[in-house]
């Protein structure tokens, strides 16, 4: 019998290592100066990372880097290396099991680059937050200096960078179907998603002296295999236009070496049995053990031609993302295959304490000194209470990474990073910044029956609608709040993490310990859109739940004696947004009285199901075929730039656009003055004053303007013109004086607009 409800090993139950008798390090080292202070000869593993090292648990190379110290492993960072030779990648020598490659806590091109494409000038990852301290597609390039530095160590990669893109992926910034990057980087094994698990398992496996082409089946990786292995069934899901009538496939994978007998032998090497192969549609006939099923993916040379083809492999990909049933996929690449095991089981609660309780020194690594590092400044005080999000936003990439099964920290190992945070954080005023991580209210939320999430392939627990199965029980976040603040020494605690509301309204007694004691005034929400055509392709609930949170927020809001307001937030030209959604969207939000400051435009992020609509034009949250649902994506820069001015309807810089918009989409109605009216008529638009001024002291010309102020070679050719006009007597006009010789007064120079 198939047990359906997936466990693991205890993350914590690994013997330790022969070097746990060096203890645990201040910090991690960084320079051989302080490996030899540490008095280690060599590190075991090397993790290196496009951020700034901060010893703290929001940083990724922190949390494995102290995990795999309390294992008794020996762990160097190298952090922001100067990636343009291989001499920081020596810094440390040579790792004795492997290095661990990270573009850090935010993919790098995202990092870099704005929606528009535009270079940003900061990063927050970086002292004093200075931009380009990274390299693009910094995965591939760290891993390859890796190599040429050290040929024989064996590289892993990880990180949200690389776990984006574990198989052939839409790439916004080139335009283009990229391969996998685990090709690309030539690294030996990719980790994808919060990678404890996986990266206990590989180095645990490694130190015992098993090479990394030994570890094919290690939840939470993927690797290169030059063959399927042996002993599985293959689901053939490469089409979308299969024929009515499907017979068996015969396997091209089926191979009997030479001497063997042709019945099966129990005896028989399972890399050598024969595979057999299903076409996708004939798979719900067979009841398949999913430890020995694989789904083959169409080809990366097939994605990256065929947009309806790679619509229908992300939509194969996030069904496969439930770790208690998904199944391994495979991918050819030219003639390697890219083998993705499935998602590691979730980390239970005490494991996820004893993640978080480990010995983070809190701050930045004090080689910085006093260096500024925003992202470190912005979280410092924060405290993560869970990972996970069940969510299923198309535009997110969260689920892709953390998965969606929620994974909770206990009450007292949270108030327990209180106390750290009160006698680590140089300081501290009490303040707690926010109680959260990918939302605030998913703590301790998840599915009610073991035996129906190990089946569920839902892409969202709330939408369309909340699933009864779901618990929404807010109670335990509750408890927490009033025991965080019943803390000495904490005077305030925020949540600034988003919330889902559609949740929330579901237990009124947490929206109203929220709105009395956690609002500083100003609450973050995110409705995204409100026509329902574009919030079906984001996964969003509708602008009635909105409401209904929006009444309840008001409510107790008067009732704590608060004046306190919601922060809607907004995306344009997502897929599936039409110019008049957008202009829906603006009328709704100025009947509100909104004037959106920051607004954003969709960014296709690699692997989401929103980048998949975006790319391929069509609509991965149903079957898709070559004559399934179109989306319309709004692609075009202009048109981009139009949906965004939608939302900051209010901003005088985007009247005129938006006006040549609704002409064009025969709404003129909406152009001119009152409150019925979106844009205002040109007459309203900024003009530039003409009004003549007094001339100032050493001017010739009253204009104030600083760009007309006279410079001293302005100065200089103007009493050169004025003894030129002095000496011509003839026509007498230059000097204003009038030709009957009469004294007149003068008159004022007249004013050329600039």
């Amino acid at each position: 019998m198939i047990k359906r409800h997936k466990t693991a090993k205890q993350l914590f139950s690994y013997p330790l290592y022969w070097a746990e008798c060096y203890g645990v390090s201040p910090f991690l080292p960084t320079t051989r100066e302080e490996m030899d202070a540490l008095g280690w000869d060599s590190c075991d593993v090397i993790i290196v990372t496009g951020d700034a090292y901060v010893d703290h648990p929001s940083f990724g190379m922190a949390v494995l880097g102290r995990l795999l110290e309390a294992q008794g492993y020996r762990v160097g960072i190298i952090d922001q290396p100067d990636w343009r030779n291989t001499d920081d990648f020596m810094r440390l020598g040579r790792p004795n099991l492997y290095f661990g490659v990270t573009a850090g806590n935010m993919d790098s091109l995202i990092n870099r680059y704005t929606a528009d494409l535009k270079v940003r000038n900061d990063d927050a990852y970086t002292p004093y937050g200075v931009g380009g301290k990274r390299p693009d597609r910094a995965v591939i390039v760290y891993s390859q200096r890796c190599k040429e530095a050290f040929q024989d160590v064996p590289v892993m990669v990880g990180g949200i960078e690389a776990s984006l893109r574990r198989i052939a992926q839409y790439d916004y910034w080139s335009d283009e179907v990229r391969r996998s990057v685990l090709i690309d980087s030539t690294a030996d094994i990719l980790l994808y998603g919060n990678a404890e698990r996986a990266i206990m398992e590989v180095t645990h496996e490694m130190a015992m002296g098993k090479t990394l082409n030994e570890l094919t089946n290690i939840r939470g990786t993927t690797i290169v295999r030059d063959t399927p292995p042996g002993g599985y069934t293959e689901i053939d899901s490469t089409r979308v236009d299969w024929p009515g009538k499907i017979d068996k496939i015969y396997s091209p994978y089926e191979y009997i070496p030479e001497g063997k007998c042709q019945t099966k032998d129990d005896s028989e090497d399972s890399d050598v049995m024969p595979i057999r192969v299903i076409p996708a549609p004939l798979r719900r006939g067979e009841k398949l053990d999913p430890d020995k099923t694989y789904i083959r993916l169409p080809s990366f040379e097939k994605v990256s031609k065929d947009p309806v083809l790679y619509a229908h492999t992300s939509r194969i990909l996030h069904l496969e993302s439930n770790p208690h049933n998904a199944r391994a996929l495979i991918q050819k690449h030219g003639k390697k295959e890219i083998w993705v095991n499935p998602p590691p089981i979730p980390l239970e609660t005490p494991e996820m304490d004893g993640v978080f309780d480990l010995p983070y020194a809190r701050v930045p690594h004090p080689k910085y000194k006093k260096a500024r590092i925003p992202a470190y400044d912005m979280i410092k005080t924060s405290i993560n209470i869970m990972r996970g999000c069940f969510g299923g936003c198309t535009f997110c990439s969260i689920t892709e990474h953390e998965g969606r099964v929620i994974q909770s920290r206990s009450h007292e190992s949270i108030l327990s990073e209180i106390e750290d945070i009160k006698a680590k954080v140089p300081g501290f005023t009490g303040h707690i910044s926010d109680l959260g991580g990918p939302t605030s209210n998913m703590y301790t939320l998840n599915c009610n029956d073991d035996e129906v999430q190990a089946s569920c392939r839902k892409l969202s627990c709330v939408y369309p609608t909340i699933c009864s199965n779901l618990n929404t029980d807010h109670s335990p976040t509750t408890q927490l709040y009033r025991k965080t603040r019943a803390v000495e020494g904490i005077h305030t605690v925020s949540i600034a993490s988003g919330l889902r509301y559609d949740l929330a309204v579901e237990d009124p007694e947490y929206v109203r310990e929220l709105v009395t004691h956690h609002v500083g005034g100003l609450l973050k929400i995110a409705p995204e859109h409100s026509e329902q055509g574009t919030l079906s392709k984001m996964m969003k609930p509708g602008m009635g739940t909105y409401d209904r949170f929006k009444r309840m927020f008001d409510k107790y809001s008067k009732e704590a004696g608060k004046k306190q307001h919601l922060i809607p937030y907004f995306i344009a030209a997502h897929p599936g947004s039409s110019d008049e959604d957008m202009m829906n969207l603006a009328l709704w939000l100025k009947t509100n009285d909104f004037k959106p400051d920051q607004v954003q435009t969709f960014y296709p992020s690699p692997m989401s199901l929103a980048t998949a609509m975006y790319h391929s034009g069509k609509n991965p949250l149903k079957p898709v075929t070559y004559k399934s649902e179109d989306v319309y994506t709004p692609k075009d820069a202009k048109q981009r730039t139009v949906q965004k001015g939608f939302l900051r309807y209010h901003d005088a810089n985007n009247w005129k656009d938006l006006r040549n918009t609704l002409i064009q989409m025969g709404r003129a109605d909406l152009i001119g003055n009152g409150a019925n009216k979106l844009v205002p008529s040109a007459d309203k638009d900024i003009q530039t004053p003409r009004r003549p001024k007094n001339a100032k002291p050493g001017q010739t010309t009253g204009a104030s303007h600083t760009s007309n102020r006279p410079t001293m070679a302005k100065n200089a050719a103007n009493e050169k013109a004025r003894a030129k006009r002095n000496n011509n007597t003839a026509t007498g006009r230059a000097s204003g004086t009038p030709t009957n010789g009469n004294t007149a007064k003068r008159r004022k120079p007249k004013i050329k607009s600039r």
